[in-house]
């Protein structure tokens, strides 16, 4: 209940360019630098969306604070947001690797990035960042999100929801299950927009969305519950497809999302894996 009310909390919320930092290439950057660092799995989901976040609280004020000193019309407004854009640029692995290291010390095995570390690796790229900006960089994404960073991932609904499962009599081949859904978990952030696209143009039956639909959609493709209940039914479907209608019906029961939404998108992550265009 308290996972779903966070849910729901979020999507009502939810800023108007929600996703635009979960591009393919910084997903990848965090996952292979979280493997490097030897962190743990609810590690790297944390560290993805504590930067998504982030940086668009980041992106909002710098613009905030430009616009409203520039002076000009358009030409000026281009220029300010110049400015703002190689300022983030500039930063950006910094607080790519604040994000991480901050994710490493809200993880409940504890694996904390250290400042050497996290310095050592910056210099291997040619950054000769100090301590002092370290600190100050892991400081500045904290007054950003006010503080608020533990926040649930994908995974933690995704485990809580196997538990449930469990305790409800399902016949679930547990750890192989959890194996499969981490991989599935992984694989959807890393190939996100080609699944919600797929999902979309399912869900409104048509393979040219409108911009209001796209738009329309963004709180679909940032449900976290939605996500951790295709992935187990995704995961089941292909350990099990015997049990996989039964696994269904409960999921539905515990969440209150239908069948043929779980369906919908079990197929647009399978026909992302098949590389598949058969119905």
């Amino acid at each position: 209940i308290h996972l779903a009310t966070e849910n729901e909390q979020y999507l009502s919320e939810l800023p108007e360019h929600a996703g635009s930092f979960k591009d393919t290439r910084i997903v990848e950057f965090i996952f292979l630098l979280s493997e490097k660092w030897h962190l743990d799995q609810s590690t790297r989901y944390q560290a993805v969306e504590l930067l998504e976040r982030f940086m668009i609280k980041q992106v909002e004020q710098m613009w905030e604070s430009s616009s409203g000193s520039v002076k000009g019309g358009a030409q000026g407004q281009e220029s300010s947001w110049s400015s703002v854009r190689d300022q983030i640029v500039n930063t950006f692995v910094l607080r790519l690797v604040s994000c991480i290291q901050l994710a490493s010390k809200l993880s409940l095995h504890y694996s904390r990035v250290t400042s050497d570390t996290a310095l050592k690796f910056l210099q291997s790229l040619k950054y000769s960042y100090t301590k002092q900006e370290l600190l100050e960089s892991e400081l500045a994404v904290l007054n950003t999100l006010h503080f608020h960073i533990n926040v649930s991932t994908p995974l933690a609904y995704v485990e809580l929801l196997l538990e449930v499962l469990g305790h409800n009599g399902c016949l679930l081949p547990a750890k192989p299950l959890h194996h499969m859904c981490v991989q599935l978990l992984d694989f959807c952030y890393l190939t996100r927009e080609t699944i919600y696209d797929t999902l979309l143009k399912i869900a409104i039956d048509n393979s040219a969305p409108s911009k209001l639909q796209v738009a329309k959609f963004l709180t679909v493709k940032e449900d976290f519950m939605l996500l951790a209940v295709g992935i187990i039914s995704t995961g089941m479907f292909i350990l099990s497809p015997g049990h996989w209608e039964q696994v269904v019906e409960h999921l539905n029961c515990i969440t209150g999302i239908t069948p043929q939404s779980i369906l919908e998108f079990s197929y647009a992550v399978l026909r992302r894996i098949l590389g598949s265009t058969m119905p």
